[in-house]
């Protein structure tokens, strides 16, 4: 007997059905019918010959899922009710009581929450993997000069190291992202029903021990509709996804032949279909392109709940594409860029030519006057015109007299030209947190500590 007169119409279905879709929840699915399975016999709605028959059902479910035996039929609407039929298919009518004391509201919301919390943990483990190569790389090339950029444009020489690390701490704080992520998705939703809670006095705690969650939703409404979570693991993929971007960006620009600071792995790049002497940065590329396509889900996602009223409504029902397109994304996106990081190639010359650029130096020739008790900004001014006569000469800084010094900046002697020595620019930025060798040295200990607490998670 049904609700409804009229059989549905195929457009319905196909608009209404998310099995194409959400068949990757089984295993969690699984899971949790079989914990609420043992909780309703604990609670005496099922007898021990029920919970056997129950706990052997979804045995067999779970062996023909993982061994791809599992067949969707016409009328499986989703994942969830693929299930519940197979199963009621090989226990007979004791299936049906499966589903005492729940909804697929809260079905639902909870196998969400577990694949949530699996993938954010997966996710901070790939980021740490990225940090611990970046961190190997900057150990490789502690003391290799290269220019740091604004704007694109020369700025102020940093060391290598330094540079690769910027990358670790922006990583770092994507996996404390997803570490939260993986906490907010602690809370269990099973128990609330379709919205108002259940009619039978439940044991949730219990569940919630036997499937790893840390709390039980303290409010049945709010537990269906929740989707906070989701949108934390798109949020923390769409800003670790833009940091890759960045990272791609760089290594598209650097193994140009107009730089050529470093040369990327063969296995990450491919050829051209006409032009043999082709070596295209693909992989760098598409951590650039990948990065809105996640941004784009989280937009999305923020357009799906917006203005829902309580509780649970259908819109709800497109965040899994949003979310496991997310997931398989950003995943791929971290394997290759740690790939890249492993096997990419620096050209230590190319560098340190780069870095060896005299107006660079500029900041610490101005520098040198505010020591000597010149305001900054009038230093600021004198050193540009240096700048811009030495420019108009073609000649470099360090090539202009001591008459063309003494009648361009007064307050400069011979310690003009020492300032112009390379080695001092770098080893001049001796604050907590610059590029000097002594505090890239500090920010490698800090960051052996970092990763070591982050492995220690996973132990």
């Amino acid at each position: 007997m049904s609700r409804f007169a009229d059989p549905q119409d195929p457009r319905f279905r196909a608009i209404n059905t998310s099995i194409g879709f959400d068949y990757r929840l089984a295993p969690h699915d699984l899971d949790q019918s079989l914990a609420h399975a043992r909780m309703l016999a604990r609670v005496g709605i099922l007898d021990e010959d029920e919970l056997a028959q129950l706990e052997h059902g979804l045995a067999d479910v779970r062996s023909e899922i993982e061994d791809g035996r599992f067949e969707v039929n016409a009328d499986d609407e989703d994942i969830h009710m693929a299930i519940e039929r197979r199963l009621t298919e090989i226990v007979g009518p004791v299936g049906g009581k499966l589903h005492t004391a729940r909804s697929r509201n809260d079905q639902v919301a909870t196998d969400i929450a577990l694949f949530v919390h699996e993938r954010a943990h997966v996710a901070r483990k790939m980021i740490c993997e990225l940090m611990g190569l970046l961190a190997q790389r900057a150990e490789e090339h502690l003391d290799w000069p290269m220019p740091g950029y604004t704007h694109l444009q020369r700025a102020q020489p940093v060391y290598l190291s330094h540079h690769l690390m910027a990358h670790f701490w922006r990583l770092r704080r994507d996996a404390q992202r997803f570490e939260f992520c993986a906490h907010q998705a602690q809370v269990m939703p099973l128990g609330s029903g379709a919205l108002a809670g259940v009619n039978f006095e439940t044991d949730r705690d219990g569940i919630a021990a036997e499937l790893g969650f840390t709390w039980v939703a303290p409010n049945s409404l709010d537990a269906v509709s929740n989707r906070d979570f989701v949108l934390d693991y798109l949020s923390a993929a769409a800003i670790c996804a833009t940091h890759l971007s960045q990272l791609g960006s760089e290594l598209v620009l650097w193994s140009s032949d107009e730089f050529s600071f470093c040369e990327l792995p063969d296995a990450f790049a491919s050829g051209s279909s006409i032009m043999p002497q082709k070596k295209n940065p693909d992989a760098a590329e598409l951590l650039r392109a990948k990065a809105p396509r996640i941004v784009a889900h989280l937009t999305a996602l923020h357009g799906v709940v917006h203005a829902l009223p309580l509780a649970y409504n259908k819109d709800l029902q497109e965040d899994k594409e949003h979310l496991f397109d997310t997931v398989d994304t950003i995943e791929l996106a971290l394997n290759a860029a740690s790939g890249m990081i492993d096997g990419v190639r620096f050209n230590r010359d190319r560098l340190a030519q780069a870095a060896g650029d005299q107006m660079l130096a500029a900041t610490d020739v101005a520098d040198l006057l505010v020591k000597r008790g010149v305001p900054f900004r009038q230093a600021h001014g004198v050193v540009a015109g240096l700048v811009r006569h030495s420019i108009e000469r073609g000649v470099a800084l360090s090539e202009l007299s001591e008459d063309e010094l003494a009648e361009l900046a007064p307050s400069l002697d011979s310690a003009y030209y020492d300032v112009l020595a390379q080695s001092s620019w770098l080893e001049s930025k001796v604050s907590a947190g610059g590029t000097a060798i002594e505090r890239v040295r500090e920010q490698l200990e800090y960051g052996r500590e970092i990763l070591e607490q982050q492995a220690s998670l996973t132990r």
